[in-house]
């Protein structure tokens, strides 16, 4: 009588092993990074998460001399009142994690001022792109929107070319002349450099004045605060109507950008406001909450 042959078994036990042997043999390493079997390498880690996970409250972020200072005519209403107009209104949001806001206003027949604060947190849900790297898309897409005037790329002039001779005294001009402030020396020519400067009633225009405010108080990128900066000032009305300024300031840190709005609105027609009052003013708010998120 012919055997019947017997059919191979294996035990479970050993069908465990050789699934187990697999999955480690195409699995992820020791230290928790994926791999790639067919590559045989890692994957890209994942960005890294911002330097900020949560904001201060905004209200109470600006001190109440620098709001006395920005809003004065607070300081002309009765007590209970000047008590919340320094409170200011926090913007309504869904998430104070990740965005917050405060604004405050003050009016008097003289002039009236607003003020803003915009904070938000970013955070990217890319596992390629960093918080901070999203937050400076962001930034970007406000610097472009403010339409901020390309840097200067004429040459400086050449002092070699200077063909008009030096007058008596001309070591006391030379000083002169290359001490004045910016926006200072008039244009015309004179047989005396030194005379124009000393003695011509133009040359004792403060600093400050329009040829130098044409030049220094633009809209223009910041140095100095936060990561990036930029400063916007946007003239509003015309010489028929009430004219207001608004002064923007925008910086980033890390992955948080903070917005800054001041705005001022004479009260009679034909006033225009103090662009370099508004700007140092906006400025200062700007670099303290900057250096809120350092401490």
């Amino acid at each position: 009588m012919q055997r019947k042959a017997r059919k191979a078994y294996v035990p479970g036990a050993a069908v465990l092993l050789v699934a187990l042997a697999a999955g480690c043999s195409s699995g992820g390493g020791t230290d928790g990074t994926a791999t790639d079997a067919k590559a045989g390498g890692p994957t890209v880690s994942a960005a890294a998460p911002g330097k900020y996970r949560t904001l201060r409250e905004p209200c109470g972020s600006v001190p109440r001399s620098t709001l006395k200072t920005l809003l004065p005519g607070i300081a002309t209403l009765p007590k209970d009142q000047q008590e919340k107009a320094y409170q200011g209104t926090p913007a309504v949001t869904y998430d104070t994690d990740r965005r917050v806001g405060c604004s405050w206003k003050s009016d008097s027949p003289d002039e009236s001022y607003q003020l803003s604060v915009d904070v938000e947190r970013v955070v990217s849900y890319d596992p390629t792109v960093s918080d901070a790297d999203q937050a400076q898309e962001i930034y970007a897409k406000k610097q472009d929107t403010a339409h901020l005037p390309s840097p200067s790329t004429s040459p400086a002039p050449d002092a070699s070319n200077t063909t008009t001779p030096p007058a008596s005294g001309a070591a006391g001009g030379s000083t002169a002349l290359t001490g004045a402030a910016p926006g200072v020396v008039s244009g015309s020519a004179s047989g005396s450099a030194s005379a124009s400067v000393t003695d011509s009633p133009s040359s004792s225009t403060p600093p400050g004045g329009p040829e130098e405010e044409s030049d220094d108080l633009e809209p223009r990128r910041l140095d100095g605060l936060g990561d990036v900066a930029f400063l916007n000032d946007v003239l509003g009305g015309s010489g028929s109507t009430v004219q207001s300024r608004k002064v923007s300031v925008v910086f980033r840190t890390s992955n948080v950008i903070v917005t800054i709005g001041y705005t001022e609105q004479p009260g009679r027609v034909g006033e225009v406001p103090d662009r370099k009052e508004l700007q140092e003013k906006a400025r200062g708010l700007a670099k303290t909450l900057a250096g809120q998120f350092n401490e």
